[in-house]
C-alpha cells in the first residue's frame, strides 16, 4: 500500500527542513524552487478558482519564504489580469521575499491595509509556513481573527497560518482555510484532530522531492504514513477470490454482540459484516434476541445464549472457537456481559474488540490489559474512540493523541484503530509501531451505530485472511468513503448507520465503474 516515501510519508518540520537542505546543497537554488512551487500553486488555484468568478484576489504575505511563495503567486495572478492586492503586517522580511515584494510593487500591485481586502473574492494565506514555534499575537492575531469573520474563501499555502506543523495545535489563533495546499511532504500537524477544522480541503502540491533525499532523512523504517483512499479502494476491493472457492474458504466470522437494550447494535454489525462478502456469518446473541436477528439476517447462523436478568449474554454455549477465522466482540453487549469478553479475549482467534468489549477490558486495569493482550498468539484490533481509549489507558489522557496511540500499541502489541475525524491505525511491527492516518472522513459518521457497522466490516475482512493492518485500513477507508459519498448525495443528516451499511456495496460498485 506504500507508493513512495515522498507521496505518502508524513513528516515533521525538522524532517522537512532537512530534506529541503539536501535539495539546496545538491545545487537547486532556493529562488528556483520557490518559482517552481509557486507556479504549481498558481496552476491549481486557477483550476479551483477561475478568473471569471474570482477576479479580486487578496494575498496575505509573511516575512519568510512562505510569504515569498505568496508573492510569486500574486505576480502570476496579476499577469492573468486579475485584480490583486497585497497585505503584509510585517515591516521586515527575508531577502528573497523582499526582492519579490519589490518586483510586485514595480508591476503596480498595490500594498493595502487589511480593511481593503474585504471586497476580495478570494484570499491567499502566505503569512506563516512550516516551523512556527511561537503563538501568534498582536496585530497579526487581530488580522487573522478579522479575516476569519469575513466569510471570504481562503487558500492557505503549506499550512493555515497559526497551525503548529508537528502537533496541529492552534498557536494562539489560526486561519480557517477553505483549501490548504501542503507543499512537498505531508505535514504531521495537518492530519491531526485539532487542525482539522482549520485545514478545509487538503491536497498536496508536489515539487519533485528526490526519493533518495526522502529516504536519507526519513529512512526505510519511517513510522507515520498517510493512507491513499483511492489506492485502497482500487487495490483491495473487492476482496480477491479463487474462482472455485466455496463458502468455508471465504471466511467464517463469529459476532458476539447485542443485548435486550442494544439489540440494534447486533444487527448493524451483521450488516457491516455481510457487506464484506464473508462466506459464513454466525451471531451469538441473548436468547430473547434470536427471533429478531433471524428476521433481519436470515442467512446468518444465530446462536442463542443464556441471558442475564437484564437481557445480556450470560454465557456462551460450548462453542468450538477454532472453526471461526475471526471474532468480533462488543457491539451492544452491555455491562453485564463483561465475563464473556474475557473468555473471547483469552481465545487464540483473530479478534476485533469494540464498544462494550473495550469497556470490559478497561475494567480490569491497565497492567492486566497489557498482560492479557501480550499473551495472545493471534492478532487483535481494538477500535476505541478517544473517550474509550482514555478509559483503557488513563495515564495517556494528557499525551498528544498520536504519541499516546503509539505508546499504547508499543505496550500492548495490539493493533489499535483510534476513531475520529482523522482515524489513526497503529500496528505493532517487530520493535516498532507503524501508524497510518485516514485523511478523509465526514461528520456524518457522528451517529450512534456507525461504529457497529465498522466493527462488523473489520471482522468480515479479517475472517477472509487479510492481515490486521490491511483489514483495518481497508475497512476504515471503505466505511468513510461510503459515508462521504452518501453525505454528498443526501447531506450529512441523511447518513444514518442503516443507510450506511446498505450502501457499502452500491458505493463499491460505483467507485469501480467510474475508475
Amino acid at each position: 500500500m506504500i507508493e513512495s516515501l515522498s507521496s505518502q510519508a508524513i513528516a515533521t518540520a525538522s524532517q522537512m527542513q532537512a530534506i529541503e537542505n539536501l535539495i539546496f546543497q545538491a545545487g537547486m537554488p532556493v529562488a528556483a524552487l520557490m518559482e517552481k512551487v509557486a507556479l504549481r500553486i498558481t496552476l491549481r488555484l486557477t483550476e479551483l478558482y477561475p478568473a471569471q468568478s474570482y477576479r479580486q484576489i487578496g494575498v496575505l504575505v509573511g516575512s519568510g519564504h512562505n510569504g515569498g511563495d505568496a508573492l510569486v503567486v500574486a505576480r502570476e495572478l496579476h499577469h492573468q489580469g486579475r485584480l490583486v492586492k497585497i497585505y503584509t503586517p510585517f515591516a521586515k522580511s527575508k531577502p528573497l521575499t523582499r526582492v519579490h515584494g519589490c518586483y510586485a510593487k514595480s508591476l503596480g500591485i498595490p500594498l493595502v491595509s487589511l480593511e481593503s481586502l474585504q471586497d476580495c473574492d478570494l484570499l491567499i494565506d502566505g503569512l506563516f509556513g512550516f516551523g512556527l514555534a511561537r503563538d501568534v499575537v498582536g496585530d497579526v492575531a487581530i488580522a487573522i481573527n478579522t479575516i476569519n469573520n469575513w466569510q471570504i474563501p481562503i487558500v492557505s499555502i503549506d499550512l493555515p497560518s497559526g497551525i503548529h506543523t508537528d502537533h496541529g495545535g492552534i498557536m494562539g489563533t489560526a486561519i480557517q482555510a477553505h483549501n490548504t495546499f501542503c507543499l512537498g511532504l505531508w505535514k504531521r500537524g495537518l492530519l491531526t484532530e485539532s487542525a482539522t477544522p482549520y485545514v478545509g480541503k487538503l491536497e498536496k502540491i508536489d515539487f519533485d522531492i528526490p526519493e533518495k533525499f526522502a529516504l536519507q532523512i526519513l529512512g526505510k523504517q519511517h513510522p507515520l504514513w498517510r493512507i491513499n483512499p483511492k489506492a485502497v479502494m482500487h487495490d483491495r476491493l473487492p476482496i480477491a477470490r479463487n474462482p472455485i472457492t466455496h463458502k468455508y474458504e471465504v471466511g467464517h466470522l463469529l459476532l458476539v454482540v447485542g443485548s435486550q437494550k442494544y439489540g440494534g447494535a447486533a444487527i448493524l454489525a451483521a450488516m457491516g459484516a455481510k457487506a464484506t462478502g464473508v462466506g459464513m456469518l454466525s451471531i451469538a446473541v441473548p436468547n430473547s434476541l434470536k427471533p429478531i436477528i433471524l428476521a433481519q439476517v436470515p442467512d446468518a447462523l444465530v446462536i442463542d445464549c443464556p441471558e442475564t436478568e437484564s437481557g445480556a449474554i450470560a454465557s456462551l454455549p460450548d462453542l468450538d472457537l477454532q472453526k471461526y477465522q475471526a471474532i468480533t466482540c462488543g457491539c451492544g453487549l452491555s455491562f453485564d456481559a463483561f465475563p464473556i469478553v474475557e473468555q473471547v479475549v483469552s481465545s487464540d482467534r483473530p479478534l476485533v474488540l469494540d464498544a462494550d468489549g473495550l469497556n470490559a477490558l478497561a475494567s480490569i486495569g491497565k497492567t492486566q490489559i497489557i498482560e492479557k493482550l501480550n499473551q495472545r498468539s493471534s492478532s487483535i484490533i481494538l477500535t476505541p474512540h478517544w473517550g474509550e481509549f482514555c478509559r483503557l489507558f488513563p495515564d495517556l489522557r494528557e499525551v498528544e493523541r498520536l504519541e499516546a496511540l503509539q505508546t499504547a500499541v508499543n505496550q500492548t502489541k495490539a493493533a489499535i484503530l483510534l476513531k475520529g475525524a482523522r482515524t489513526a491505525i497503529a500496528i505493532p511491527k517487530e520493535a516498532r509501531v507503524l501508524t497510518w492516518i485516514n485523511p478523509e472522513s465526514t461528520p456524518a459518521l457522528a451517529r450512534g451505530g456507525s461504529g457497529d457497522v465498522l466493527a462488523g466490516m473489520l471482522g468480515g475482512i479479517l475472517a477472509q485472511g487479510m492481515s490486521a493492518r490491511d483489514a483495518a485500513i481497508t475497512a476504515t477507508v471503505w466505511h468513510s468513503q461510503t459515508a462521504i459519498w452518501l453525505a454528498n448525495q443526501r447531506t450529512e443528516m441523511g447518513v444514518d448507520p442503516v443507510t450506511l451499511a446498505q450502501n457499502l456495496l452500491p458505493f463499491l460498485q460505483l467507485s469501480k465503474f467510474y475508475k
